[in-house]
Order: structure tokens, then sequence, then C-alpha cells
């Protein structure tokens, strides 16, 4: 695999939006290892300074909230950045965007704000943080599909199409591709919109699926609930490969086009709850809950286009990127003496 280019990334300014979050920290990290100078905004919704403690004594922090704040203030941030990565979003697991549809809709604004501050700043490129998501959830719909989701399954270069997206959380990344390609056509901007599937790994919070059974783990959960039956499968993809892919897209793309990070392999939930119950030495037994959202039934994404363009391949093996996780929650978390439920569907620290 192609990794970053040093010379590309040493003493570039660039911005990153949502950087004291689960995937925006760690490419933070990356940056200030390759010699990027990082300004990172972040409102501390979801994110945390300690997400940024390797790096913060290198890197400018602002805390601002790009929904409410006046544009000339987030001009004046954007300025004298030649890259802007937009991660800033209301997200979480499955859990959360089923249950906070009018939040998540808030990424429609805080998107624009961004594209239009970066044109006004005179920011060169724009890489978006996307998402599976975009894609149609009737391409999802059965167990055991070998159906691999392409860009072109949600195809924003010919608008007279159909489109069709996973809840409002899909929508509003689907329009936020949308309006940065608006924006490059306009004002001439450059960009990239990089569809990330059903990351997992370190600094990432208990809404999402694998952080989830992890909790539910350590608190020694028992009988242990999944949501679902456990068949609803992911193309579950560690952070790192994210952010390795999210640089390279930065270095090769630039008409606004999108582009699958993922493994293109499934795994069902219940097989990576077994594998998490392996790693920690706990074997309780799994009951399952039909009345939790479950989301699409089979997602995984086709990554030939970023084999090809940018000569990226996962580079973490689900084994190796579990067991990560597993030793870092373990590393930075004490009990509560059991499960919150609150946690498994609020994003707030």
């Amino acid at each position: 695999m192609i990794g970053p280019s040093n010379s590309y990334w040493n003493g570039k300014h660039i911005l990153v939006t949502g950087g004291a979050s689960f995937i925006g920290s760690h490419l933070v990290d990356s940056l200030v290892a390759m010699g990027s100078r990082v300004t990172v905004i972040d409102n501390l919704s979801s994110g945390t300074l300690e997400n940024l403690r390797d790096s913060l004594a290198k890197i400018r922090f602002l805390k601002m909230d790009l929904e409410y704040c006046a544009l000339p203030e987030i001009v004046n941030a954007f300025r004298d950045n030649e890259i802007v990565f937009h991660l800033a979003a209301t997200h979480g697991g499955r859990g959360y965007i089923d249950s906070h549809p009018a939040d998540v809709a808030s990424n429609f604004s805080i998107d624009h704000h961004v594209f239009e501050a970066s044109s006004e700043a005179g920011v060169e490129q724009v890489v978006f943080a996307s998402s599976a998501c975009v894609y149609p959830p009737k391409l999802q719909s059965k167990v055991g599909s070998d159906y691999l989701l392409r860009e072109s399954d949600a195809d924003i270069t010919d608008l007279s199409k159909p489109l069709s997206s996973d809840l409002e959380y899909g929508w509003a990344k689907l329009m936020g591709e949308v309006q940065l390609k608006s924006f490059i056509k306009q004002y001439g901007i450059k960009g990239s919109s990089v569809r990330f599937v059903t990351a997992y790994g370190p600094r990432e919070n208990e809404t999402h699926a694998i952080i989830a059974l992890i909790y539910k783990a350590f608190e020694k959960m028992n009988p242990f609930v999944i949501w679902g039956d456990g068949n609803q499968e992911r193309d579950f993809t560690y952070v790192s490969d994210l952010v390795t892919g999210s640089m390279l897209a930065a270095e090769k793309i630039e008409d606004g086009s999108a582009i699958n990070l993922g493994t293109g392999r499934r795994s069902s939930l219940i097989d990576i709850a077994r594998m998490i119950f392996d790693i920690m030495d706990f074997h309780p037994p799994v009951k399952f809950d039909l009345s939790k959202p479950v989301g699409v039934l089979s997602r995984a994404l086709d990554i030939s286009e970023a084999q090809r363009v940018l000569g990226w391949e996962p580079a973490v093996s689900l084994k190796a990127g579990l067991r990560q996780t597993v030793e870092w929650y373990l590393a930075t978390h004490k009990t509560n003496g059991g499960v919150l439920e609150r946690l498994l569907v609020e994003r707030t620290p």
C-alpha cells in the first residue's frame, strides 16, 4: 500500500474540523507526526481534549460551534490554511441517529458554513468526511448478500437520477457531498469526499457497535444483550486505515469525487461479539433484543476505486484491530458496576 507523502504534508497548514473527535484526533496525530501545522476546531460536544493529548502542545486549538458561529468568525479561523479536513458533525451510532433525526439534520448547515468559509478564506482544498449511509438501503436489505456498494450507487454527478440514503443522517451526508461539489463548480476550490464505513478503534464512544459490545463485556453484562438478532453485517474498518485513506484522497483527488474507504469484507455482529468474548475471556449467555434499531442488514464497500486511484488498501486486520481497541478500553475506563443504557444512545461524554 502507498502511504501519505512526508514531503507533501511537511510544513503544510491544515485545519481539521471535529479534530478532537474519534477519527479527527487520530488524523491530527498523523498530520502532526508528518510535520503539518495543524489547527483544530471542535465544540467538544462529543470530542475531548484528552483525545488530543499527544498533539495538543503542537497544534492550535479553537473551541467553536460551526453551526451557530457567524460566518466572518469562521472565515477568520480558516484563513491561512491550505487544506481543510471537515469531520465536524452531529453523529453517533445507530441508536443515536435513529433517535435524534433533527439533531443529525443540523449537518446540512454545518457543512454549508464550512464550505462557504473555506471558499471565502482562500482554502485550496476540502476533504469531506462522508459516510456509507449515503447508499440506498434497498441495496443493503438482505443478510448474506455479497454485493459491494460502489461509488456509482450514490452518484452525485448526475442529479437528474433518483437518490436514496439511510435515514436523515445519510441524506445529510449525501447533501454534504452535493454541497461540496457545488462549491467546487461555482468557486473553483478543490476537494473530495471520503465515504467511511463502520469505523472502530481507540477513542470511539459507546454509541457505536464495537465499543458498545466491549463496554457490555467490560461491565460483565449477563445475560449479554445484542441489539437485533445478531446477524446484521458490517464492513468494520480500523481508524488508522481511514486516516491514511483520507490523507491520500487529499493528495490525489481534486474534483469533488467520492471514494469508498472500507475493507470489502463483512462480519456479523454476533461474530464480532464472540471475538470480543475470546479476547476478554468472558463468555456469557447471549440475549437478542429485537426491539432495538439495527439499521440496514448487510453493508460492505467496493474499494477498487481507492485501490486504483489512491493506491490504498486497509492494513489492519479485524483481529488485530479488535485486540488494540479492547486493550485501549481496558486501560482507559473504570467499571460503573453495570451497563448504563444512556451511554449506548447519547454521544455526550
